[in-house]
C-alpha cells in the first residue's frame, strides 16, 4: 500500500470507456463503464485500498484532521475494508495491538491490525461486543453503512437515515469524551432531530460531500467533533 500522504492534492481527471458488449444489460453497461472510468477505482487499485471509498475518509480526514497516531477506532459497515486501511496506517495499529474493529454482515478478508466481526450490528448484543473487540472506549466512530438502494429516493434516505440514527445513538454510548462521529446520510429532509441531537451532545456538526464521493451521488457524511461526554439519559 502506498504512503498516506500520496492520496493528498487535485481529485483525480475522470476518464471516458464505454462498454460495446451486446449481451450486457443497460444498467449493468453502465455500472461497468462507470467503474472502469472512474479514476478513484484506478487510484484505489494502484495504491492498494480494496475500494474508492478510501478517499473519502482520506479527503475528510485531510479537511477536518480526525485521524491522529494513537487512537482507538471502530468502523461501522467496514467491507469490504477501505476504510480500515486508512485507520490502521494512521493510528499506527498493529496486529499485537489492534486499535481498529471494523463490522459487518457481509464476508471480508482480514486487514492487518484490524480486528473483523462479521455481525449484523442491529443485533441486540452486537454493541457490547464491539467495546469487547476494542478493550476500551474508541476515539472515534466511523459508519458507512447504507441500506441496499431502491430506486426510490425517499424510501432510500429513510433507511439511511436509521442506519446513521442508530450508529449515532451507539456513537454518543461509547465515545470517549473529545472524540467524534463520522456517518454516511443521503441528501434530504428528516433529519432535524438528529442534527439536533448531535449539536447538544458535541461542539460542532458539519455537513461534508468530499470530491470522491460522485457529483450525481445524494450521499453525504455528517460529522460530529468533539464529543461532550456522556449524557445519563442515554443510559
Amino acid at each position: 500500500m502506498s504512503e498516506r500522504g500520496k492520496s493528498k492534492g487535485p481529485a483525480p481527471r475522470a476518464l471516458k470507456v464505454r462498454v460495446k458488449k451486446k449481451r450486457v444489460k443497460n444498467s449493468s453497461r453502465r455500472w461497468i463503464e462507470r467503474q472502469l472510468s472512474d479514476p478513484y477505482v484506478h487510484k484505489a487499485r494502484a495504491e492498494g485500498y480494496r475500494s474508492r471509498a478510501a478517499y473519502k475518509l482520506l479527503e475528510i480526514d485531510e479537511r477536518f484532521k480526525l485521524l491522529k497516531r494513537g487512537q482507538k477506532i471502530i468502523d461501522l459497515g467496514a467491507a469490504p475494508g477501505g476504510w480500515c486501511q486508512v485507520a490502521v496506517q494512521t493510528v499506527g495499529s498493529t496486529d499485537e495491538r489492534p486499535a481498529v474493529v471494523g463490522i459487518d454482515y457481509l464476508p471480508m478478508d482480514s486487514i492487518p491490525g484490524t480486528t473483523i466481526l462479521e455481525l449484523d450490528f442491529l443485533d441486540d448484543d452486537v454493541p457490547d461486543r464491539l467495546i469487547e473487540a476494542l478493550g476500551a472506549e474508541p476515539d472515534l466512530v466511523l459508519s458507512d453503512m447504507a441500506a441496499p438502494t431502491t430506486g426510490h429516493r425517499n424510501t432510500d434516505h429513510i433507511r439511511t437515515m436509521h442506519l446513521c440514527e442508530v450508529a449515532a445513538d451507539f456513537a454518543m454510548k461509547v465515545l470517549k469524551p473529545g472524540g467524534h462521529f463520522l456517518s454516511k446520510t443521503f441528501q434530504g429532509g428528516t433529519e432535524s432531530d438528529l442534527l439536533k441531537l448531535l449539536k447538544a451532545n458535541f461542539q460542532s456538526v458539519h455537513h461534508v460531500k468530499p470530491p470522491a464521493s460522485r457529483d450525481e451521488s445524494v450521499e453525504l457524511y455528517l460529522l460530529a467533533k468533539t464529543f461532550r461526554g456522556r449524557n445519563p439519559e442515554l443510559e
